[in-house]
Formats: structure tokens, sequence, C-alpha cells
């Protein structure tokens, strides 16, 4: 899909405030409500906006810890690796990743031990895995969801 001025305008407004009503919006980039809805609607069909949604503050909500992951697997593992990762709530982003590590993961966890019973119990016991690399996280300066134009 070709994206022109008007809808990089409002995917931009939509990034800014999710919550925006289309007439708003449309007051805003000078478009009716329809116009809006329908664009949006066509932006949504394309699998440009994937999806929308709310984010949430972990430590604001009791998660304590957050933490990335480099794992290492053997080649003929990986897809189910990630597959069965993928799955599990505490990970909140898994990529297959070139350089050192095969998997890029970022998980999330309300304490120390839950992150342990999480790799002794989950990620060490998965067949395939050659090594796991461990980096938390000390303080957050940015995080935005999906990409702005």
């Amino acid at each position: 899909m070709e994206l022109d001025d008007i809808d990089r305008q409002i995917l931009e407004a939509l990034h800014e405030n999710g919550r925006i009503s289309y007439t708003d919006l449309g007051k805003k980039i000078g478009l009716s409500r329809v116009a809006v809805q329908s664009r949006i609607n066509a932006l949504a069909e394309a699998g440009v906006i994937e999806r929308f949604t709310v984010v949430i503050n972990p430590v604001k909500v009791g998660i304590q810890v957050s933490a990335f992951f480099n794992v290492d697997i053997e080649p003929p593992y990986l897809d189910e690796v990630a597959q069965k990762l993928a799955k599990e709530p505490a990970v909140t982003s898994l990529y297959h990743m070139t350089g050192p590590s095969t998997l890029h993961m970022h998980g999330i966890f309300a304490n120390n031990q839950e992150m342990e019973k999480f790799l002794l119990e989950t990620l060490y016991t998965m067949p395939g895995i050659v090594r796991v690399e461990t980096q938390m996280l000390l303080k957050r300066y940015k995080s935005r969801m999906g990409m702005k134009l």
C-alpha cells in the first residue's frame, strides 16, 4: 500500500493518541469523520495498522524485573524453541537475529525468583538450547511500541 500525506498524518496522530475520536482526528487533519474512519479501516485491512492496544507501565503493576536474553540454539531446534517461547506470558518480544545469538528475547517478571523459575524450569529445559546470556534492565529511558513514521 502506498501511503500518502493524509495517511501519514493519521498514523502520526494515532501513534500519539490511539484513543482519539474519528471526529477529533478529522478536525485535526481537515477530513470528515467518515473519511477518517474509511482511511483507518483501509490501513488496517492492508496490514499497515496491525492492532490497537494499550501500553501498560510494568512497574506500576508490580513487575519489578525486566531482562533481555540472548539465546543460542542448535539450528534444527530454532523454530520449535521460538514457537514455545512465543507462547510464554513473560516473553514480551522475541526476534531471530544475526550475530552471536540466535534469538534475542525480552521478558518481564514480578521479581528475581520468578525470573529464576522461568530460566530453570522453562528456558534451560528446552532441547537445542546451547547458551543463554541474560542482561537485566536497570532503568528505562525510552520504550516505544510499534514504529513511528
